[in-house]
């Protein structure tokens, strides 16, 4: 692997990380702000964060191959 690929996947973790970080403390707050809307929010959460996770791991897939 070179050097390019390396700092490219490293940005690619870092991304997801704080997408999905951002996400979590959104949902809290929501939930702290409607109580009564905690499973709509947790459902939409969850999407979110597994959608951000798999375009992390399509982008590590495509930094690793050659």
């Amino acid at each position: 692997m070179t050097i390019p690929r390396i700092i490219g996947a490293g940005l690619v973790v870092i991304g997801a990380g704080i997408g999905i970080g951002r996400i979590g403390g959104s949902a809290m707050d929501a939930i702290a702000r409607q109580p009564d809307a905690s499973g709509k929010i947790q459902t939409a959460m969850l999407i979110a964060a597994a959608l951000i996770e798999g375009i992390g791991f399509a982008a590590l897939f495509a930094v690793s191959e050659n």
